[in-house]
């Protein structure tokens, strides 16, 4: 594994180029010092987000992007139902194994200034959020032991899973309602398994304009982050780069009364412990 620790991918303001950066302050919440206008700074790291070394050079952003490239990503698995007290919400019996729907490449943005898209056809107030750890994996591995399994995390990061509820309860399948043009935003920043050694003890977010409308936990997941890549690994190869959304606590706009929808204009932030804020406005599309 490389040997950064909170990796982010950005635009310099030094050259405007896209630059790989280890933080040189790993304290601060980058999410919000980029809505806020607060310097950023980062070591440059040479190579990729897969081997990269950090180097002793240091430019500042000028704007942050997703930690991980849609050429980098090659598959998006999201779990849905995987929360005790979300599958309460739904009146839904708890699932006996984990439910996995996808996400198209193209559904992946980074954090603020980058925009959530609301197409046309998701324009009826029924547009939701969805508070998520998502974790990349670092290495290709199939049948992977449970005992094993977090050897092959990356990292991780927070995401939204922006869901465009009509179009979801019209099938039983869940992908194309999830899976709209900038469906997936993640960031601010990838933070390695070495400080996030156990991804079942963070507290997890959602703010929408400002109110806090979920506050969930990862201990609360029916199938944690070990099993989730084991079962999904049986007979299945996850390549290096595949991204794993693991599910929402309770609280989602849909199950809220009075419902919360994302409208143009709002802003919607994703909190979790040791990664900070995934801050993204709401952008009704006018095509």
């Amino acid at each position: 594994m490389p040997d950064w620790t909170h990796l982010i991918r950005f635009i310099a303001e030094e050259d405007s180029l896209v630059h790989l950066g280890q933080l040189v302050d790993v304290t601060r919440d980058i999410g919000r010092d980029s809505v806020d206008g607060v310097e950023i700074a980062a070591y440059v790291i040479e190579g990729t987000i897969f081997d990269g070394k950090v180097t002793k050079d240091v430019l500042h952003v000028k704007q942050l992007l997703s930690p991980v490239s849609r050429e980098e990503c090659n598959y998006i698995r999201c779990l849905g139902l995987n929360y005790i007290d979300h599958a309460n919400e739904a009146n839904m019996a708890l699932p006996k194994a984990p439910i996995l729907f996808t996400k198209p490449r193209t559904a992946l943005i980074g954090p603020y200034p980058a925009a959530i898209n609301v197409p046309k056809c998701a324009q009826d107030d029924t547009s939701d959020y969805e508070a998520e750890l998502c974790l990349i994996i670092g290495k290709s591995g199939r049948d992977i032991p449970e005992e094993e399994a977090l050897d092959y995390v990356l990292g991780y990061t927070a995401s939204n899973d922006v869901s465009a509820r009509d179009l979801q309860m019209l099938t039983t399948q869940w992908s194309f309602s999830k899976g709209l043009d900038g469906s997936c935003p993640i960031g601010p920043v990838l933070v390695a398994p070495s400080v996030i050694k156990d991804p079942q003890t963070l507290a997890i977010k959602a703010i929408h304009n400002g109110a806090t409308v979920q506050d969930g936990h990862t201990r609360d997941m029916i199938f944690s982050i070990k099993k989730q890549i084991s079962y999904l690994s049986q007979g299945t190869t996850l390549e290096a780069g595949t991204m794993f959304l693991t599910g929402t606590p309770a609280g989602i706009g849909y199950f809220r009364q009075p419902r919360v929808v994302l409208r143009d204009g709002d802003e919607i932030s994703i909190q979790i412990d040791q990664i900070g804020t995934l801050v993204n406005k709401v952008r009704y599309d006018t095509r």
